[in-house]
C-alpha cells in the first residue's frame, strides 16, 4: 500500500531539520520508502517533508512516522498520512 506522508515543520525549526538530516536520510534508506524529499518555502528553504511509503497498512505508516528521527526531534508542526495511488 502506498501512503503519502505530508509533514510540515514548526516555524523557525530549520536548525532542528539540519541537525537531524543525516539520521533521517539513513532512516529513509533503511526503510520502505518509495520516494521522498523536502517541501520548500517561498525562499527555497526546507520547511517540511513529502514521503511516499510502501507499507502494508496505515498502522505501519503511523509506526514509521513515530520512529522517524525528524519526528523524534520534535521538528514537525503537523503530519498527515493519506493513502496514495501512483498513476505516473
Amino acid at each position: 500500500m502506498l501512503i503519502a506522508l505530508i509533514a510540515k515543520d514548526k516555524p523557525g525549526a530549520l536548525a532542528i531539520r539540519q541537525e537531524n538530516r543525516p539520521a533521517h536520510v539513513e532512516y529513509l534508506k533503511a526503510t520502505n520508502v518509495a520516494q521522498a524529499g523536502p517541501l520548500l518555502d517561498d525562499n527555497g528553504e526546507m520547511c517540511g517533508s513529502l514521503v511516499i511509503l510502501d507499507l502494508p497498512d496505515m498502522a505501519a505508516a503511523e509506526d514509521w512516522v513515530a520512529n522517524d528521527p525528524y519526528g523524534k526531534a520534535g521538528l514537525f508542526e503537523s503530519t498527515e498520512l493519506i493513502a496514495w495511488n501512483k498513476v505516473i
